[in-house]
């Protein structure tokens, strides 16, 4: 069976996409930086879990290390923050500092370490969750930091997808839904089972004409 590494797999999206691939019968390694209070996950059968703080350029060179030679069919950049600030004003630089590390610099220093592994599998897929926060097309205004990360986020995937559609790579990003998780907020409408379920459909059908495309968990295309 094909195998998935998904990052930040101990809650939330995360996790339920870890539950989805595990009882399709694929290979998972969850990764997160806690792998010691990680209950959830390690309860999911069958779940490799593995250390890995995207923003720390030695754990992702460690994490690179003990995966040499392995094949990642479906490497999947879920870790990501949301420090929230509204208003120009409001704005704290160090956070928004910490939100582009780990909301852009983090995912691309994982797809980097593993690409190799990603290249040698026989799906060769990424895929990176964004929101629709990020589109420029669609913005509504406020939340500078979260928007301007996503926003950096798809344009360094986009990128990374022509670089590498000559190999085979099939590079995508998804918006996850409004998702009732501990970022999301207990009153979003989206379970996250259901825009888990929604984004392994999309990757499920996805062929070399999907790469570079910007999706909603539903499969609908999204403006930049």
């Amino acid at each position: 069976m094909p195998t998935v590494l998904i990052t930040g797999a101990n809650r939330g999206i995360g996790l339920e996409l870890a539950r989805a691939y595990a009882a399709d019968g694929w290979e998972v390694i969850g990764t997160c930086r806690k792998p010691d209070v990680a209950s959830a996950l390690k309860a999911v059968g069958g779940v490799e879990v593995l250390p890995l703080d995207v923003t720390d350029a030695a754990s992702v060179a460690a994490l690179s290390k003990t995966l040499q030679g392995r094949k990642i069919d479906l490497l999947l950049n879920n870790a990501g923050v949301n420090y929230r600030s509204g208003t120009l004003a409001e704005i704290d630089y160090d956070l928004w500092a910490r939100t582009m590390d780990a909301n852009v610099f983090g995912p691309m220093r994982v797809c980097d370490a593993l690409t190799n592994n990603v290249l040698a599998s026989d799906r060769k897929q990424m895929a990176f969750i964004s929101s629709k926060m990020g589109s420029i097309a669609e913005c509504g205004g406020g939340s500078y930091t979260y928007r301007s990360s996503k926003t950096a986020l798809n344009m360094a995937v986009k990128c990374l997808s022509l670089e590498f559609a000559g190999k085979g790579l099939t590079a995508l990003m998804f918006h996850p839904g409004h998702v009732r998780t501990d970022m999301g907020g207990a009153s979003a409408p989206v379970l996250p089972t259901e825009s888990a379920a929604g984004i392994k459909s999309v990757l499920d059908g996805a062929t070399a004409s999907d790469n570079g495309r910007f999706y909603n968990y539903d499969g609908t295309a999204l403006p930049w």
